[in-house]
C-alpha cells in the first residue's frame, strides 16, 4: 500500500500521512469510507455534502460545506480513483475557499497483519499558502485528518460493537 502514498511534491508544495488503527472489520470501514458522496457521516468538520456531478463514483464532484471556525466555507472536491478491490480513494480539490491550493489525497484501508481490525492511511501534498511554512501547513491539515480518522475509528468501532 505505501506504493499508493508515495508523493512527490515539487518545491512550493508538502505531504505527509497519518495512520489510524480502528478496531473493526476492513469491509465495515471501507463500507463508511468510500461513501465519498456522504463524507459528513464520520467528518466532524463537514456541514453537508452536496454533489455537483456524478453519484459517488470516479468523476464525481462533490461539494462540502465547512463547518464554522474553519478558515473557509466551501471546499470542491472530485473522486480521482476509487477501487473496491485495493480499498483505496483518492481525491483532489479542485475550488473552494479554504486554502488548500493544489490539494490531492489518498486513503488506504488494509486488515491489521495479525487480523484484529484494520489500518486506515491517509496521505497528502498540498501547495503551501504564501506567509506559511512547510511545518505550519502540515500541522494544520494533519490536525484536521487526525481528527477525520479518529472520528472515523469511533464511529466504525461503534457499529461494529453494535452487532458483536
Amino acid at each position: 500500500m505505501t506504493l499508493y502514498h508515495t508523493h512527490n511534491p515539487k518545491p512550493n508544495q508538502c505531504s505527509s500521512s497519518l495512520v489510524q488503527n480502528v478496531n473493526a472489520p476492513l469491509p465495515l470501514v471501507w463500507s463508511i469510507l468510500r461513501r465519498f458522496e456522504q463524507p459528513q457521516v464520520y467528518k466532524r468538520f463537514v456541514k453537508k455534502c452536496t454533489m455537483l456531478a456524478g453519484s459517488g463514483g470516479v468523476g464525481s464532484v462533490r461539494e462540502v460545506a465547512l463547518v464554522s471556525g474553519l478558515p473557509g466555507k466551501v471546499s470542491r472536491e472530485r473522486l480521482d480513483r476509487l477501487d473496491d478491490d485495493m480499498h483505496v480513494m483518492m481525491y483532489t480539490i479542485v475550488d473552494g475557499d479554504q486554502r488548500l491550493e493544489n490539494y490531492q489525497s489518498t486513503t488506504t484501508v488494509e486488515e491489521k497483519e495479525d487480523g484484529g481490525g484494520t489500518v486506515v492511511v491517509e496521505s497528502y501534498v498540498v501547495d503551501v499558502p504564501d506567509g506559511n511554512s512547510d511545518e505550519e501547513t502540515r500541522l494544520f491539515v494533519n490536525t484536521i485528518l487526525g481528527c477525520n480518522l479518529r472520528s472515523l475509528a469511533n464511529f466504525t468501532e461503534k457499529l461494529a460493537s453494535n452487532y458483536v
